[in-house]
């Protein structure tokens, strides 16, 4: 009986030493965007555009328009404040700023709008279009998060989230 139980012991262990299987997670999950790849930017695009890079891993401050610290609007705000391009300075009075345009017709410079509130269709995020590719647009954004940083409007969370795009230039 005693050697008995020692090896009863080591076959139960044995057998519950499955391997277990890996889920991928659904939010990595890429959905295709339709956009026209063929426009050009304006040299002051791309220049605001470059210069909301420059804050690229600042950290997240509401209301924070400097390295130490930036919002989402704040980011809007300087960036286009840099090339003399007068913007409001919230995410409410931006919604309504420039022209509404199809995100298919985005490109480089012009804003996207997210609703990222559950349950909610009301805008309180946007971004600054920097990358268009084949299928995918790519927008600078300051995430409460993770602060200053691009995503992609393919990723589930934002594709889901998006409610408009504007052009101020």
């Amino acid at each position: 009986m005693k050697r008995l139980l020692p090896l009863l012991l080591i076959v139960i262990l044995a057998s519950s030493c499955k391997s277990k299987k890996v889920y991928a997670s659904k939010k990595t999950q890429a959905h295709g965007v339709k956009v026209n790849t063929n426009k050009k930017a304006s040299y002051e695009a791309q220049g605001i555009v470059k210069y909301a890079k420059t804050f690229n891993g600042t950290r997240y401050k509401y209301g924070g328009t400097t390295k130490r610290g930036m919002d989402c609007s704040g980011l809007i705000y300087t960036s286009f404040n840099k090339y003399n391009v007068s913007v409001p300075r919230t995410t409410s009075g931006l919604k309504n700023a420039g022209d509404w345009i199809d995100l298919k017709d985005v490109n480089v410079g012009d804003l996207v709008f997210f609703a990222t509130k559950k349950n909610s269709r009301k805008i309180n995020h946007v971004g600054i279009v920097s990358n268009i590719s084949k299928g995918d647009v790519e927008f600078i954004h300051a995430s409460s998060s993770k602060g200053v940083m691009i995503s992609a409007i393919s990723q589930k969370y934002w594709y889901f989230a998006f409610v408009q795009a504007r052009r101020v230039l």
